[in-house]
């Protein structure tokens, strides 16, 4: 994939964006010198070429009683478990996040759970596939 070149003006929205999607196009105008006409332009433009790919919001998953937060490595047994592992931790509710990566390990799983209970449920589940790394989130720096 090539890199899609932005002007500065164009940097600054988007870095206003990250940090509040929740702006308007006429707030984030007033912040980088254009009518929210031409932001909302811009924006477009930047959706067009892929830049933005969507919008999201930041939550705390323990007020509503997500208390585990787990990292976890899958060792898959054999080459042929990689699909089926995929459309499971696609379909599973508690997985947040799956990469595939080099290394140690064949994927690597953001996993939030109610309890220890639901984490263990899962774990258990992974074992069709193969085995695991468990690493709890103990507090998030950044």
């Amino acid at each position: 994939m090539t890199a899609t070149h932005i002007d500065h003006t164009d940097y600054r929205i988007l870095q206003l964006l990250i940090e509040d999607s929740t702006l308007s196009h006429k707030d984030i105008g007033a912040l980088v010198h254009l009518t929210g006409q031409a932001v909302g332009a811009r924006i477009r433009r930047m959706r067009e070429l892929e830049i933005i790919e969507g919008y999201t919001i930041r939550w705390n998953p323990l007020r509503i009683g997500q208390n585990i937060h787990a990292f976890i490595t899958v060792y898959l047994s054999t080459k042929g478990d990689h699909l089926p592992f995929q459309e499971f931790a696609k379909a599973h509710d508690n997985v947040a996040e799956v990469h595939r990566i080099s290394g140690e390990g064949c994927y690597w799983m953001r996993v939030r759970t109610v309890n220890q209970e639901a984490l263990n449920a899962l774990l258990d589940e992974l074992l069709v596939y193969g085995n695991y790394r468990v690493n709890l989130d103990m507090g998030q720096i950044k």
